[in-house]
């Protein structure tokens, strides 16, 4: 009979912390590099601006949120995860590659649209072998040790591009982008599947017997506390998804395409060099302080953020500023699966709703896109920040009506 204190061998753990790490810069996709390189590549003169990037974003944002909760489904039904997570960091890394050779609309965001399909399995996938590794107990611990792998794996594949694009300009992170796909493979590779719990994965108890209607997808529907937090999910993603690519798109206008391409690199650092030590102070004080009081400080910070960003456009002060990502995006990404895990804890539904709660973060970071490139162009960019830290405000309020503290029911 499994246990839930769980004891993997060194070998597993020390492969999940190099997938957690070299998966980081995959996961994302070009992310905030994206928006640099069509406006530096095609620009005006083609027909580009900040409101057609905004949309590719957005239609790609709109495939991912659709793939994503049969991609939660996915992961709960096969074994085989870690085969599913190096089929799709091969599927993400190529379309992004051949970026450079499409150059028409439909083309670029069909590229980025598969490579957003593809990355919907990343998520679930790390966190149902994480908790099939060491059981429900350990989990808070090892999703902060994830963040934390994976926010230092941001910071240095965004240190590496800051310096390589004054040489080499925005399409170093392609070749990036291929060394990390290829070392995460070889980090799967390396997790013992005879480890990994299949009932512990799904949210089980390790002694339940799993069964092929485990991922029943009325779960979504049944829990306030989880529609909840859905919304509060929903609202973060709104405010918080533009933010960096609003910035970096403003470096273009006040830096030059190719001073942004490594001011953008340094905001990510800088942001992910904070998230490293924040997911490790989540992790460490979660189970005793309770969930609520952590969340309420990164929506807090996010609208502080979103306020900072129009006191100045000196590049300095906006990497400076950028810094207040690693706080709030960073409580974020270690909370989000262990909240998911206290709602589902015993059902078995845990994959299908971070699935389900990742398309509606999905939606949230596609119209986010869209709304603020929609926004530039018709008000400014101080309007758009001021505008994206007013969402923050009012999902802050969500958040404390909506959603209770869930740490008693994972200890219940």
């Amino acid at each position: 009979m499994a246990s839930n204190d769980r004891r993997p061998s060194t070998r597993s753990l020390r492969a999940l912390d190099g997938l957690n790490f070299f998966l980081a810069d995959v996961r994302d996709g070009l992310g905030p590099y994206l928006a640099i390189y069509l406006l530096a590549t095609r620009g005006p003169a083609h027909g580009w601006d900040e409101a057609t990037v905004g949309s590719v974003i957005t239609i790609s944002g709109l495939v991912g949120l659709v793939v994503q909760t049969p991609a939660g489904a996915l992961i709960d039904r096969i074994p085989h995860r870690r085969m599913v997570l190096i089929v799709a960091a091969v599927v993400v890394t190529a379309s992004c590659l051949c970026l450079p050779a499409v150059h028409g609309y439909v083309a670029v965001t069909a590229t980025q649209s598969a490579a957003a399909a593809a990355a919907t399995v990343f998520g679930p996938g790390i966190t149902a072998i994480s908790l099939g590794l060491v059981g429900a107990k350990l989990l808070t611990p090892r999703i902060a040790r994830n963040e934390a792998f994976n926010h230092a794996g941001n910071a240095a594949s965004a240190g590496i591009a800051a310096l390589l694009a004054i040489q080499f300009g925005p399409v170093v992170v392609f070749w990036l982008m291929a060394v990390l796909a290829l070392l995460s493979v070889a980090s799967a590779a390396r997790i013992k599947d005879s480890e990994i719990d299949e009932s512990l994965a799904r949210g089980l108890s390790a002694d339940h017997t799993v069964d092929s209607h485990a991922s029943s997808w009325s779960v979504l529907f049944t829990s306030r506390s989880l529609l909840g937090f859905a919304a509060v999910v929903f609202v973060f993603h709104l405010s918080n998804a533009a933010m960096l690519t609003s910035v970096s798109q403003l470096l273009v206008r006040v830096a030059g395409k190719n001073s942004a391409t490594s001011l953008t690199a340094l905001c990510v650092l800088a942001a992910q060099l904070v998230m490293v030590p924040v997911a490790l102070v989540v992790g460490r004080t979660a189970d005793s302080w309770g969930r609520k009081p952590i969340f309420v400080a990164g929506f807090a910070v996010l609208a502080v953020r979103g306020v900072l960003y129009t006191v100045s456009d000196n590049p300095v002060w906006l990497v400076a500023v950028q810094t207040l990502d690693g706080v709030g995006a960073g409580i974020f990404g270690a909370l989000f699966p262990v909240v998911i895990a206290d709602l589902t804890a015993g059902t078995g539904h845990f994959n299908v709703t971070q699935g389900a709660l990742a398309t509606v973060q999905g939606a949230g970071a596609a119209i986010s896109a869209g709304l603020a490139g929609a926004l530039i162009v018709a008000a400014g960019y101080h309007t758009t920040f001021i505008t994206l830290s007013a969402i923050a405000v009012a999902g802050l309020v969500v958040y404390l009506a909506a959603v209770p503290e869930t740490r008693a029911r994972a200890h219940s």
